[in-house]
């Protein structure tokens, strides 16, 4: 492990969801994309049958930009026939829906409401073949398997703050707390160990979401590093008391630069970012004490 000093410079957890997200819109479209072929060939793509009207002719790659980031499809090449894909166009027209529906069962869980709202977007009023459904039910259950899985390496860093999120019911958009936690690896691999919907950002509910984190198999943990919140502080002194707390250097940042003009707020800021950016803690006191002579 680098014995560098732990920063936050970029929005982790946003990071992380838009990456998941990009990955399960990938599967869907995918599958989707193979049933629709299916429709067209009248058969299954090994399947011998009377009904055939067209053969597979393999696939080529199609890369599209989405709001979540970039992702490439297999789009299937028939012999046979022409294959015009409503999906992806579907697709286009309903990505922030589709995209939020994810959003919300990474958040909270797969359910049914969220499910429906998919297919109809993607794939119209029309019920998806059994095969379908059967695989769409396999990419949806690898969400609830993330959610829940065991954390089976030791987490030595673990960064966990509350973000809120905005999500829509019935046409209403209202924003959500919840709390987050995010472990680095002994590798240094940084990955959402944990997320919950609908909790405080109080005493009980980060003892309830740190709880579930350590019914998991968290362990090894060494230090915390999040705000001041002080139900966050309490909690991680009593469930993970091996563990040293650290103040969050973005939100320290944040809490400094609210106390400096604007006509000196980029200097501050450049002023922290480079004892943040220290290699070692004697180098970044150096640093600190530098900056504050020149401010003298």
């Amino acid at each position: 492990m680098p014995k560098h000093i732990l920063q936050v410079d970029q929005p982790l957890f946003e990071t992380e969801l838009d990456r998941m997200v990009t990955q399960k819109v990938t599967q869907i479209l995918n599958r989707m994309l193979d049933a629709e072929a299916d429709d067209l060939t009248g058969a299954g793509r090994y399947e011998r049958s009377d009904t055939r009207k067209a053969y597979r002719a393999g696939h080529y790659r199609r890369d599209l930009t989405v709001k979540a980031g970039k992702l490439s499809v297999k789009v299937p090449k028939l012999k046979g026939a022409l294959f015009e894909s409503a999906v992806i166009e579907r697709y286009r027209r309903r990505e922030e829906s589709v995209e939020e529906a994810l959003i919300e069962m990474y958040l909270a869980g797969v359910s049914t409401r969220r499910v429906d709202d998919i297919s109809q977007a993607l794939w119209g009023e029309r019920m998806p073949s059994q095969t379908l459904s059967d695989q769409l039910k396999k990419v949806y259950s690898q969400i609830d398997q993330w959610r829940t899985r065991p954390l089976s390496q030791p987490y030595p860093y673990v960064f966990m703050d509350g973000v809120w999120h905005q999500r829509s019911w019935g046409g209403a958009v209202e924003n959500v707390s919840m709390p987050v936690a995010i472990g680095v690896g002994l590798d240094g691999h940084r990955e959402v160990v944990g997320v919950a919907e609908g909790m405080k950002e109080d005493a009980v509910s980060w003892q309830n979401f740190i709880t579930s984190l350590i019914a998991r198999g968290l362990t090894g943990v060494r230090l915390v590093v999040g705000d001041r919140c002080a139900g966050l502080v309490s909690t991680v002194g009593e469930l993970l008391p091996r563990a040293r707390y650290q103040r969050c250097m973005v939100h320290f940042m944040r809490n400094i630069l609210s106390k400096v003009s604007r006509r000196h707020s980029r200097w501050a800021a450049d002023a922290l970012k480079a004892i943040f950016a220290s290699e070692t803690r004697q180098a970044a006191l150096a640093k600190a004490e530098s900056v504050a002579t020149e401010m003298e």
